[in-house]
């Protein structure tokens, strides 16, 4: 019998019903079921979302349980995950947006990376994106697989895709939870578990489908986008799991990659950044 784990997620009230509905379809079409689902309803939800969410909240007695933890306001993802963690009652954790798609055999081969490596609290993999159709991803997020080299890339990218990700909920909240840190909450965790020396290693498979398209990469562009992304790496900064010429020069990356054209912005995204 595979060792029970929690999914956690938060959810917005401007996602789209039927995204909702694909992400949760390919939950319940895994190899290795999770226990429990715990949904953080991150602020006022509407009528559609919750009638996705009752709909497979009323589906076959075997399926996971759905655990929906609601916040009056909307918090944000950071602080929104962090009170989700205190819902998720297994030790092991994975992760999930709610738009996203995840291999059918993803937790399956996550719990046997934790059963093959019990010290191990962080396990990951590479993504898929695509706008359309997951069948036809526009570009793979390929990140590294060893210790060693997650811990030096680190530094300046994220080495962790953070949908894909499975870990140990204590290992998590011995770096302190998530925090609030706008753009940059799983890049804070990562440095904070980093610097109280957690094992992670990434898989050479996707894991996960990930939806993007025109409106992520307006999303990364503009003065406000920034703003966040420089406060967040000031954060990180003073974990000390960075210099400071790592600072300054994420920092000048980022500062041209928010004010280039949109049109380049798709070009150093998906043939730069990715494969």
């Amino acid at each position: 019998m595979n060792q029970p784990f929690s999914v956690l997620m938060s959810l917005y009230q401007k996602e789209k019903p039927e995204n909702l509905r694909e992400c949760l379809e390919s939950l319940w079409n895994q190899t290795a079921l999770p226990a429990e689902i715990v949904i953080v309803e991150d602020g006022p939800l509407t009528p559609e979302l919750f009638g996705v969410l009752d709909e497979f909240m009323q589906r076959r007695a075997d399926a996971p349980i759905i655990r929906p933890v609601k916040l009056a306001q909307n918090r944000g993802l950071g602080l929104a995950l962090a009170e989700g963690m205190k819902h998720c009652t297994h030790s092991l954790v994975a992760r999930m947006d709610t738009d996203d798609i995840s291999a059918p055999e993803r937790f399956q081969k996550q719990l046997e990376m934790f059963r093959k490596d019990p010290a191990l609290d962080v396990a990951g993999g590479w993504i898929a994106e695509f706008s359309k159709d997951p069948e036809h991803p526009e570009c793979v997020r390929e990140v590294p697989l060893t210790q060693k080299e997650i811990y030096q890339y680190q530094r300046r990218r994220d080495a962790l895709n953070h949908v894909s990700v499975m870990f140990k909920k204590a290992a998590v909240l011995a770096a302190g939870n998530y925090q609030d840190a706008l753009l940059m909450e799983d890049s804070l965790l990562w440095a904070n578990m980093i610097k109280n020396h957690a094992r992670m290693a990434n898989l050479p498979e996707i894991l996960v489908y990930v939806r993007t398209g025109e409106d992520m990469l307006k999303r990364r562009g503009g003065l406000d986008y920034f703003r966040k992304y420089r406060a967040g790496r000031k954060k990180i900064l003073r974990t000390g799991t960075i210099s400071r010429w790592d600072y300054l020069l994420t920092v000048t990356v980022q500062f041209s990659v928010c004010v280039m054209p949109l049109g380049l912005r798709r070009f150093f995204f998906r043939k730069i950044l990715r494969k």
